[in-house]
């Protein structure tokens, strides 16, 4: 099962962005998240993966309902995501170059967001400039799949400007290190990119030494969309996970990309 976010593909402006434009925060994404699990999933075992700000919605769940997580989650993968302190990353920039982004930012994005048709209208402009942009944060390899690059501009040219301004300060007011205490003693795999820009992977590793048992996987040249640059080896050892959930038979193989299947004696 999975779901598009609020604002984000197929799902709708939450109400209270659509009336008050009322920033969205990721605590809001965890209620979000227990709704789509007791509409979608209310009973049984879960295993939750989440990558970038999906992984930020699972700490947030666990940060509001940890009895859920008790009870019910059985294993999690957290892809290319944070659990703190976003607001010191430089995002490949120089010094200079990121203080001067981080204090002009916040101003762009609420201003860009209340001419939103004007600024669509300007990306389409300079479709080629964005291009450039989104597949330096989004890819680390020089031989990415160019229908791959151009899926993950769709998807990302798809998100509207004034959507980017409502989500902005959620991400520097992120902080769910003492959540993740709730996914102890259970199967974990954290996996990023050793060369992402958007949620270095130096944040997955101190997920992982909050979570000493978890499985800690770092891809060597792979950016932040690591499952779409590197999508066997992202399959591979969330299969792996599966298995050792008990989610699927030990011995489970990986074929093609993201199916599973009983391997057979040679």
């Amino acid at each position: 099962m999975h779901w598009d976010q609020r604002s984000h593909g197929r799902s709708a402006r939450g109400v209270a962005q659509g009336r008050d434009d009322e920033p969205v925060t990721i605590e809001q994404l965890g209620r979000d998240l227990k709704a789509v699990i007791d509409a979608a999933a209310p009973e049984g075992p879960i295993v939750l993966v989440g990558h970038s700000m999906g992984g930020m919605t699972v700490m947030a769940l666990a940060d509001q309902y940890p009895e859920l997580i008790s009870e019910r989650v059985v294993g999690v993968a957290f892809v290319g995501t944070s659990s703190g302190r976003l607001g010191e990353v430089n995002y490949g920039l120089p010094v200079a170059g990121v203080n001067a982004v981080r204090r002009v930012l916040p101003g762009v994005l609420k201003a860009l967001g209340q001419r939103a048709d004007l600024v669509e209208k300007g990306r389409r402009a300079t479709a080629d400039l964005f291009a450039g942009i989104i597949k330096r944060y989004s890819f680390a390899s020089r031989d990415v799949d160019p229908a791959v690059a151009r899926f993950a501009e769709r998807m990302i040219e798809g998100t509207p400007i004034d959507v980017v301004a409502e989500y902005y300060p959620a991400f520097n007011d992120h902080d769910k290190t003492e959540a993740l205490g709730c996914f102890a003693g259970m199967p974990v795999l954290v996996l990023a990119g050793v060369q992402d820009l958007v949620t270095p992977s130096e944040h997955s590793e101190a997920i992982a030494d909050l979570l000493p048992d978890a499985e800690l996987v770092l891809v060597p040249d792979a950016g932040h969309l690591v499952m779409l640059e590197h999508p066997e080896v992202v399959t591979d050892r969330l299969a792996d996970l599966l298995t050792r959930t008990g989610a699927v038979p030990a011995g489970a193989t990986v074929k093609g990309y993201g199916s599973t299947s009983t391997a057979q004696p040679g």
